[in-house]
């Protein structure tokens, strides 16, 4: 990569004017040190396409780590969002770096909307917590069933009751709200309620309240999208489906993605009557093949009915208030509730970004480089709203190497090798590395390990339950590229297997760690026989995938 041209200098007011005059698009942002003329190869994300060239101009300035000089702006951060990425880099950037930090959020709702949000954000509010706490809530049912091999009886079941199960889970969202504003606090972030928008390079308005800062940083995460349907106007979402006042007795979960699969689990759980529909012949696209088959025959042996190859048409509300789904195969009425959990999309409306001229994608995400800058040389984003990977884990990383890149001297980019992911379905899949086809596809030569069983449990509950684990192995270099289990405990077990596999620990290794007896994890270091071993290319061909482990 060509090195930047640089030119000393030292700020004026001519040199203001100079660039008012130079940019096409109004005052362009202002760095320490150096006028730098960068090549377009030093942004592999912003160089797809011929564009006007953008010249980054820095401006000298007496303080410390990246922030402006006093009175120069408000603020040296901006953020706007106060989810996981946004609290994270606020309060990173003032503890670690002395920065002068606000960040805006919405007032708090359990449903998210145009004017409604909350400090802690979709995962905190409306995504990971809530969630695990109705999974919890509903696991029980299938608790009650295995306890009776063990000699429980029960003259009547048990009965739930959802309002108690809301109230509760409300309780604790209020609960966090508070922890997080404390975070903030402590950090001394100024927490600014209300919506914001960027008017300039430098500036946000709140509400109608402007506010200039040295950096900005968009971290306002995603939103639910459904699909433009008759009757669309019957249908909820997942952020609704949190906080029903009824539990559904009937219900449609349109979607196949694990979003779709949490809540399918969690509602059978309670007993309601769960169909899945799915645009195409398998659930969870992108996941390990053997482990979509696997999870979907699990979860039909539980009660829940998959429609495949179906696409949504249609929903119509009848005189007695039930609903019916027109699908392009068949039409199912008496539901008390549809769901769509058809994807998610950036929340980039209305937040000013094409008036100054941040780039997004087609799907309206925010286009950024490799140490997560936007086309405008003072914005920023991390997390949902850059549509990188979408996890909670990956926005807290992203957020803590923006403020090492912004305020320590010190660029760096998020490291997205081996990123562990859960869905928590019923059973619950864990994941960490590549799938079998990806490795087949990258690697060519690879081992397959696979144990298929019945859990110790299940040997006295009666149940079907069954547990998958999956090792993927480099048949030349013996490392272990990709591990997957569907299970008991799967995320719980594959947070620690992430911790090998990030580390390039190879099979040997795996198989001199002793296991511990009797649990379904030992399986992973007591697999010695490959279930399958396939050989594609050539040993020279996978030798270059994987120099380093090699070479050891």
């Amino acid at each position: 990569m060509a090195a930047p041209a640089t030119l000393p200098f030292t700020r004026s007011s001519t040199l203001q004017t100079l660039t008012r005059t130079l940019s096409p698009r109004g005052p362009l942002p202002l760095r320490r040190g150096f006028l730098h003329l960068p090549t377009l190869a030093a942004f592999p994300r912003l160089s797809r396409a011929p564009r006007l060239c953008r010249l980054h101009v820095s401006a000298s300035a007496a303080a410390p780590n990246g922030a402006s000089a006093e009175g120069e702006y408000d603020y040296d951060l901006f953020t706007i969002g106060a989810g996981s990425g946004g609290v994270r880099a606020s309060r990173f950037a003032s503890t670690l770096y002395g920065a002068r930090v606000a960040v805006c959020e919405m007032p708090f709702a359990t449903v998210a909307s145009d004017e409604h949000g909350g400090v802690g954000g979709t995962c905190v509010l409306r995504g990971c917590v809530p969630k695990k706490l109705l999974v919890y809530g509903s696991k029980y049912s299938h608790e009650f069933e295995e306890s009776r091999g063990f000699g429980w009886m029960y003259e009547t079941d048990p009965k739930h009751d959802w309002s108690t199960l809301i109230a509760n889970k409300n309780t604790e969202l209020q609960r966090l709200v508070g922890i997080y504003r404390n975070i903030l606090n402590n950090a001394g972030v100024t927490l600014i309620e209300g919506r914001g928008k960027i008017v300039d390079p430098h500036t946000v308005s709140v509400d109608g309240k402007l506010y200039t800062a040295k950096n900005i940083l968009v971290a306002v995460g995603g939103r639910p999208s459904m699909p433009n349907i008759p009757g669309v106007e019957h249908v909820i979402d997942s952020d609704a489906a949190l906080d029903l006042p009824s539990k559904p007795e009937k219900i449609a979960i349109v979607g196949g993605g694990y979003i779709a699969l949490e809540f399918a689990g969690i509602f059978n759980g309670l007993k309601s009557e769960v169909h899945v529909f799915i645009r195409q012949k398998k659930v969870l696209r992108g996941f390990d093949e053997e482990v979509r088959d696997f999870l979907a025959e699990q979860m039909s042996l539980r009660g829940i009915t998959f429609h495949t190859e179906q696409s949504p048409q249609a929903v119509t509300k009848s005189n007695d208030g039930l609903l019916s789904l027109k699908t392009n195969k068949e039409t199912i009425s008496g539901f008390s509730h549809v769901m769509f959990a058809t994807g998610r999309k950036p929340n980039t409306k209305n937040l000013g970004l094409e008036d100054v001229g941040v780039e997004m994608d087609k799907n309206g995400a925010i286009v950024v480089d490799e140490y997560s800058r936007t086309s405008v040389d003072s914005i920023w984003a991390v997390g949902d709203v850059t549509n990188r990977i979408n996890l909670t884990p990956v926005a807290l990383m992203e957020g803590g190497a923006f403020v090492n890149s912004a305020f320590g001297n010190e660029p760096t980019k998020p490291d997205y090798r081996a990123v562990p992911s859960a869905v928590f379905s019923q059973p619950p899949i864990g994941q960490v590395g590549l799938t079998e086809e990806q490795a087949i596809e990258e690697y060519g030569d690879v081992d397959i390990f696979v144990a298929n069983f019945r859990p110790l449990k299940a040997t006295l509950s009666g149940l079907p339950d069954r547990v998958l684990m999956k090792l993927i192995v480099c048949a030349t270099t013996n490392k272990v590229l990709g591990v997957h289990m569907c299970g008991d405990d799967a995320p719980e077990i594959i947070q620690g297997i992430a911790i090998a596999v990030k580390a390039g620990l190879t099979k040997q290794d795996f198989d001199a760690t002793i296991g511990i007896h009797p649990t379904s994890a030992e399986e992973f270091v007591t697999m010695r026989n490959p279930t399958r071993k396939i050989r594609k290319n050539t040993t020279a061909q996978v030798d270059s995938k994987d120099e380093v482990v090699t070479k050891k």
